[in-house]
């Protein structure tokens, strides 16, 4: 039923101005608007709605938000100069810029926080 339809993705914040420098001026979001109830972004034709404070949250545990990317170690490079840490997951064999390969050596995919600790990754496959 809802599978022709377009998503829309929303993550939480508890300081909007530091979410707003960090979705716009470190990762390059184009600003759609910035409600009372939420700063709106346009990602890959789609709105990512980041709600505004109405009550304490708790980010989820695992990533809340992926793009799919053409060239992760590039844009990995780009986004660790802006000052992005790259997540290091215990579990996984990672390279020295956090990106990790998938064991079919198809796919390489890597994390990092938002300011209010919203896991976020990256994916690049095959073409």
């Amino acid at each position: 039923m809802l599978g022709d339809y377009e998503v829309m993705s929303f993550v939480g914040t508890t300081d909007p101005e530091r979410a707003k420098a960090f979705y716009g001026g470190v990762l390059g979001l184009k600003l759609v608007e910035d409600a009372w109830w939420a700063i709106i972004y346009e990602v890959g034709g789609r709105h990512l709605h980041i709600e505004k404070p109405r009550e304490k949250f708790t980010p989820v545990p695992f990533t809340a938000l992926g793009w799919k990317v053409p060239d992760i170690s590039a844009i990995v490079e780009k986004l660790a100069k802006k000052g992005v840490k790259f997540e290091r997951i215990p579990e996984l064999q990672q390279d020295s810029a956090g990106i990790w390969t998938t064991p079919d050596g198809l796919a390489k995919v890597c994390w990092f926080k938002d300011p209010d600790g919203n896991l976020l990754s990256m994916t690049q496959f095959p073409k």
